[in-house]
């Protein structure tokens, strides 16, 4: 008896839901395309912005090999060619978007604040990049330009219509946390993840206050299985991933997933993409030869084991590196991050995937999801079994 009020129960709720997203699947025609991207992160999404700021060596990227593939000379961008947000600005029919220290950049079609060795922490890569907190108010600082050029009512109207990408966190876990034996004094991982998610969650809030809507989020990939992680990794000579870095990987992930839909049942009107990229790439670094590739493990440019030692170009502390005949055969560029080939398959795969609880797609042409399509997702399907336990 008691398990069939359950699944009474289970039912009442989602026939409720689906009651009243059908309010809003029935709103009519979908909105035109997004006006404007605005980019948030660090060197996953820095397409310059390092370029004009003091820094190390190792957050910058502004010497060959990078960029070697589209670009006549290096951009700043942390890959053999483009990221991820040149190819969403690609299938949104928008420009390049400029990193926001780019003299005279323009900023009706959206900007770039990401900055290589960002946390969402302040603390993280402290007087090396431009984090989070500070992005924001660089975001503040469009908003009311915006204003001033457009009028009040249109750039309300171009913030809200915007779609705001973020991917950001792992610079916390690596250098902010495991490479910081003070922090992990203070810290166990469980309250340092809460910790990262609390701010993480504060910033989309407030980005949400300011007008924002529409948002995207790339979460972390397996940290452990960087070239760089499984250099210093007691069993690399197995091949084997630094576990404690992508332990912590997931654990954010989890927790970010849980915040993204508390608020999405907070905020009216906040939608938001968020693909499983952790499974995503791990997959292709596991079985590279399926997805058109023949080294999930080394990067293509580097030095040491695995070339995880990052020296792509020459730094300061190691002028030495290798490179390989062909980034497009390799998942890692360098140490630390993906190859423009990595970035594109990712971009491909939440613009149009069936991501839930939307794509970027949806999210540009401000869709809403259709009743089958959220009665068969099996995220949502998750979401309504947890409520009704």
């Amino acid at each position: 008896m008691a398990k069939a009020l359950c699944h009474f129960d289970f039912l009442v709720i989602q026939v409720i839901l689906l009651l009243l997203i059908s309010f809003k699947a029935l709103g009519g025609p979908p909105d035109k395309s997004g006006s404007a991207l605005f980019i948030f992160g660090d060197s996953t999404v820095d397409t310059g912005n390092n370029n004009y700021i003091i820094t190390i060596d190792e957050n910058r990227a502004n010497r060959k090999p990078y960029g070697q593939n589209g670009f006549r000379e290096p951009t700043g961008r942390f890959s053999d060619g483009r990221v991820i947000v040149d190819f969403i600005a690609e299938y949104s029919n928008l420009p390049l978007i400029p990193p926001f220290l780019q003299p005279s950049a323009k900023y009706v079609k959206g900007v770039n604040f990401a900055s290589g060795g960002a946390g969402v922490l302040s603390s993280t890569n402290k007087g090396l990049a431009i984090d989070l907190e500070t992005q924001l108010k660089h975001f503040e600082e469009v908003r009311v330009s915006l204003t001033r050029k457009l009028g009040a009512a249109e750039a309300k109207q171009l913030i809200s219509e915007a779609v705001y990408f973020i991917s950001i966190g792992s610079n916390d876990y690596l250098g902010g946390y495991l490479g910081n034996p003070k922090m992990q004094e203070l810290h166990d991982p469980k309250n340092y993840v809460g910790m990262v998610i609390g701010n993480y969650t504060k910033a989309i809030q407030e980005l949400f206050a300011k007008g924002a809507r529409r948002f995207g989020f790339l979460s972390l990939c397996p940290l452990g299985c960087l070239p760089a992680l499984r250099a210093v990794n007691p069993k690399a000579n197995k091949g084997g991933c630094f576990e404690e870095a992508s332990a912590l990987a997931l654990a954010h992930n989890s927790a970010l997933k849980a915040a993204l839909a508390s608020l999405e049942h907070q905020l009216r009107g906040f939608k938001y993409c968020n693909p499983d990229f952790y499974n995503w790439l791990h997959d292709r670094i596991s079985n590279p030869y399926k997805y058109g590739f023949a080294d999930g493990l080394n990067a293509c440019c580097g030095t040491g084991p695995y070339r995880g030692v990052y020296s792509c170009g020459g730094t300061e502390k190691v002028k030495d590196y290798q490179l390989c005949e062909s980034s497009d055969l390799h998942v890692w560029w360098d140490s630390f991050h993906a190859t423009e080939r990595i970035h594109e398959q990712i971009a491909k795969a939440i613009w149009n995937g069936t991501n839930w609880p939307y794509n970027l797609e949806d999210l540009f042409l401000n869709r809403e999801k259709s009743l089958v399509e959220i009665a068969y997702d099996p995220e949502y399907t998750e979401y309504i079994t947890n409520l009704a336990n």
